[in-house]
């Protein structure tokens, strides 16, 4: 499924898109609708970047289990397990 922001509302917010998709990606993993995961990838940067996001927030990152099998799958790829 694909999202289309109107170039009216980015206007009026003064963001990106990219920083849009922050915006939402935030909001949603303070919701607990998205895991740490998922909301890196839907903003578009990589987890630690996310972290880093959320700390200048100062919004705490809940990890669960969901995030750590996936932690363990990357590292798994990468040959590092």
């Amino acid at each position: 499924m694909s999202i289309v922001i109107p170039n009216e509302i980015l206007t009026a917010t003064r963001m990106t898109e990219a920083e849009m998709k922050q915006e939402i990606a935030v909001m949603l993993f303070q919701k607990e609708k998205l895991t740490l995961a998922q909301a890196s990838r839907f903003a578009g940067i990589n987890r630690i970047a996310f972290q880093h996001l959320l700390a200048s927030r100062q919004i705490s990152v809940h990890y669960g289990v969901e995030d750590f099998d996936q932690d363990i799958e990357n590292l798994r790829a990468m040959g590092r397990l």
